[in-house]
């Protein structure tokens, strides 16, 4: 039998680390009015990374799937496999996947995105890996990454506080040893109001609000609910029990979701990898970025399980359970 694994992982930041209080001295000149602790204390978050005009998602993206492939010790030439999961792409075509492919030299590689916002990596990781177990593809470069420092009204405090910039990424391969343990990815497209970024352009203008909003008491709500169903669901899919869990790796959106989440799972919190405090919300990256962290660190180690999460807009959710 196929399986796939995570051979590696990677993460890019940009340049430019923004503190809290440097946040709040910049919104000071708008008129806007927040602090170090109003921001720390609602959501966990002390800093962020916030990319310039020169770091695009695909810069990003292409970082931290180079950075990947050097720790899998892989050349791009046996890439036969990118997915790009991200809400803020470069262009509207082509995908943001096929400007990675092209600056890593992975020429001939199949390439597309997936677009599930905070939930992306959980649903590109399940299809590359159902696309891996078919035979299809047996080097993968699975990427979140995001630049939604694009998409964010910079006079609205309920939202510009709580998003980042970044990428993370894995290189999934075939193996004959069990990797992805169990998938499972949900939508409830009937909540789409409660988070969302509902503008276009339609001949050459923009239709509809360009920014980000999002209803902060909803999206709390229904995102520890999911989470805790998610987890249960996919664990059962397994045969596996929460205390068999070495790691939780849930998206990293707010600190107070962390925390309820793992209180409702029973999972103690030195059990789970948070990043939010120096990263803030990265949408599709912030779980493959944590990954990268708790990775390189040497919290993770070979063999444990983890249980990776997101929750984000459209409504989606989605859980993959691996052993590392």
């Amino acid at each position: 039998m196929i399986y796939s694994r995570i051979s590696a992982t990677g993460s890019a930041l940009p340049k430019r680390q923004v503190t809290n209080a440097q946040l709040a001295a910049e919104l000071a000149e708008r008129g806007i009015e927040t602090s170090d602790d109003w921001i720390a204390e609602r959501t966990g978050i002390r800093q962020r990374y916030l990319a310039g005009q020169d770091e695009k998602t695909s810069t990003l993206a292409t970082m931290a799937a180079q950075r990947a492939l050097q720790a899998a010790g892989r050349p791009a030439s046996e890439v036969d496999l990118v997915v790009v999961a991200t809400s803020t792409p470069d262009l509207i075509f082509p995908s943001t996947a096929c400007l990675v492919q092209a600056a890593l030299g992975a020429k001939g590689a199949a390439a597309f995105d997936v677009q599930a916002v905070c939930s992306g990596f959980a649903y590109a990781l399940s299809c590359a890996d159902a696309m891996i177990r078919t035979g299809m593809y047996r080097c993968a470069v699975v990427i979140g990454a995001e630049v939604f420092s694009n998409i964010i009204d910079w006079n609205d405090r309920t939202t510009c506080v709580l998003f980042g910039d970044g990428a993370g990424a894995v290189v999934l391969e075939a193996s004959e040893q069990a990797g992805i343990r169990a998938t499972k990815l949900h939508a409830d497209g009937s909540l789409q109001h409660i988070l969302c970024a509902a503008g276009n352009v339609q001949k050459g203008q923009i239709s509809g609000h360009p920014f980000l909003y999002m209803d902060g008491q909803a999206v709390f709500k229904q995102a520890v609910q999911v989470l805790e169903d998610n987890a249960r669901e996919v664990l059962a899919l397994a045969d596996m029990g929460v205390e068999q869990l070495d790691w939780l790796i849930p998206h990293q959106a707010n600190l107070r979701i962390l925390n309820a989440t793992a209180k409702r799972l029973g999972v103690p919190s030195n059990k789970v990898v948070v990043t939010v405090d120096q990263h803030a919300n990265t949408s599709a990256a912030s779980v493959p970025l944590a990954l990268d962290v708790a990775v390189r660190d040497g919290r993770i180690q070979r063999g444990q399980q983890v249980l990776l999460q997101g929750v984000g807009g459209g409504f989606t959710w989605g859980s993959v359970l691996l052993t590392y």
